[in-house]
């Protein structure tokens, strides 16, 4: 039976409304690709140094941002540089020299992979990060920091959980 044009018209419109919808992925892609490079720029701002879940580390005010130096970690029972152990808090705590020999060794290690300072820095020295728990106490602070000054790490920074001011605390005058 021969159908009318209106029938194959009808018949050719209603084949179109029973199909399954498609889903247009083109603008959900859009989105998804502005959303990556929203956070790949704005993820560049914050520099935060890893710390070690055994170490909790004192807090202050300070404003200054952490830079991503040789990082000499201190926890309870460990003393590390750049990821590597190098002795014991009990073997720091037993060593009667002003010096630590085994963190001298290491750090002597790292400067030499580091290079030559160059002439402006000679006077400063090499830059360091102490990252050490809030329970050490100062004198294996004050030996740690002899023995990076002794091995040229004498620009040395101490890690701290930074603190917000308080509200009333603005200039007064």
């Amino acid at each position: 039976m021969k159908q009318s044009l209106r029938a194959k018209r009808m018949a050719k419109h209603h084949r179109r409304l029973n199909q399954a919808s498609k889903l247009n992925l083109v603008s959900l892609m859009d989105i998804f690709t502005i959303l990556v490079f929203f956070l790949l720029v704005n993820s560049g701002d914050v520099e935060v140094l890893q710390t070690d879940k055994s170490i909790k580390l004192p807090a202050s005010f300070s404003e200054q941002v952490p830079e991503n130096n040789l990082v000499v970690l201190v926890s309870a029972t460990d003393v590390v540089v750049g990821g590597r152990a190098v002795g014991t808090v009990t073997d720091l705590i037993a060593s009667t020299s002003d010096l630590y020999a085994p963190l001298q060794q290491e750090l002597k290690y790292q400067a030499e992979r580091a290079g030559p300072l160059a002439e402006k820095d000679k006077l400063t020295g090499r830059p360091v990060t102490i990252m050490a728990d809030q329970k050490v106490p100062y004198q294996l602070l004050k030996k740690i920091m002899a023995t990076c000054a002794a091995a040229e790490y004498r620009d040395i920074s101490l890690a701290v959980t930074k603190k917000e001011l308080p509200a009333n605390s603005g200039g007064g005058g």
